[in-house]
């Protein structure tokens, strides 16, 4: 792997966890969401991450170039039920009196994001050190 090919594998890394860090932002921004405009409350939202490889390619070049990419191929709604709470006084809720609340958890999202901002981090060291390579390397050739 070249260290131009070490960059493009690092920027998609980056771009990937910036668009993690835009979910979960919009995943606490909408904790409290009891009303959107599709219906009900507000659902977490998670990415679907996959690496894109060459797949298809002799086996020379799958072993030289395995991953090529991490991308977010997708968005999906998490599958836990809303919280229901006990508020019969609010206008959002049902005639049992409960309000069904986001199924965002505040502590599980921060814990996400300091996940996600760690990876940034070590993915622009990535660059950051190829880049003192390439440098290093251009004073060697003179």
């Amino acid at each position: 792997m070249s260290l131009h090919d070490a960059v493009k594998v690092a920027r998609s890394a980056l771009e990937m966890e910036r668009a993690r860090m835009e979910l979960i932002s919009s995943n606490l921004a909408n904790a409290r969401t009891t009303r959107t405009p599709e219906g009900g409350p507000y659902l977490r939202r998670l990415p679907v991450v996959a690496a894109e490889t060459l797949e298809g390619k002799s086996f020379g070049e799958m072993l030289d170039n395995s991953v090529r990419a991490v991308r977010v191929k997708g968005v999906i709604t998490d599958s836990r039920p809303p919280v229901m709470r006990y508020e019969p006084g609010h206008p959002d809720a049902n005639e049992q009196g409960y309000v069904a609340y986001p199924n965002v958890d505040p502590v599980e999202e921060i814990v996400d994001m300091l996940s996600a901002v760690r990876s940034y981090e070590a993915n622009v060291n990535v660059v950051k050190i190829i880049g003192k390579m390439n440098e290093a390397a251009m004073r060697i050739s003179r």
